[in-house]
C-alpha cells in the first residue's frame, strides 16, 4: 500500500510505512517582476518611514525580510519524504506521533489547494500543514482515519497558508 517509497525510510524504526510522497522544503512561488518591483518599492518606502520615525528596529526587521525573500528565492528547495505509518508522521527526519495528534483534515481544491493539516494537544505546537502535492487525498485519509479524529469543519485553507500564497510570500 505504500505509495512512491522513498528508499530512505528502510528501517526507520517509527512503526510500518501506510503511505509516502515527498515535498518541497518550502513552498517556492514563480514571480515575475511586477512581484520584485512592488516588494522593493514597498520595502524601501517602509525603511525610510521607519528611519523617519526614528524605529531603526523596524528597519533593520524590514532589511532582514528582504534578505530573507532573496535568499529563498535563489536557491531551490530540497525534497524532503512525508511518509505516514502506523504509529505517526514522519517528515524528514522529525517523527510526529498520532499521540500527540488532536485531529487533522484534508484540504483539497485543485490545482491550487492539496494539504493535509494537522493538529496538536500542544498549544505551544501550531496547526501543521503538508502539502499533498500529487498524493491520493482519499487514500491519506483512509490512512489517518484509525489513528486519528477527523476534523469536518476544517474544509478551506488556513489563512496564513492563503495570505502566502496570494502574496507568494
Amino acid at each position: 500500500m505504500v505509495k512512491d517509497k522513498p528508499e530512505e525510510i528502510e528501517d526507520i524504526g517509527v512503526g510500518e510505512p501506510l503511505i509516502a510522497w515527498e515535498v518541497d522544503e518550502y513552498e517556492r512561488h514563480s514571480r515575475g517582476v511586477q512581484w520584485y518591483v512592488v516588494t522593493v518599492v514597498l520595502g524601501v518606502a517602509l525603511i525610510i518611514y521607519a528611519l523617519a520615525t526614528a524605529n531603526f528596529m523596524f528597519a533593520v526587521i524590514i532589511l532582514m525580510i528582504g534578505v530573507v525573500l532573496f535568499l529563498s528565492g535563489m536557491k531551490q528547495p530540497h525534497r524532503i519524504p512525508v511518509v505516514l505509518t502506523d504509529n505517526g508522521i514522519l517528515i524528514g527526519d522529525t517523527f510526529h506521533p498520532y499521540r500527540m495528534m488532536r485531529d487533522f483534515s484534508v484540504v483539497y481544491e485543485p490545482p491550487h489547494v492539496k494539504v493535509l493539516y494537522v493538529d496538536f494537544h500542544s498549544l505551544w505546537r501550531p496547526l501543521m500543514s503538508i502539502p499533498l502535492e500529487n498524493s491520493d487525498p482519499v487514500m491519506v485519509r483512509e490512512c489517518l482515519l484509525p489513528f486519528v479524529v477527523e476534523n469536518l469543519n476544517r474544509n478551506e485553507e488556513s489563512l496564513t497558508d492563503l495570505v502566502s500564497r496570494l502574496y507568494k510570500l
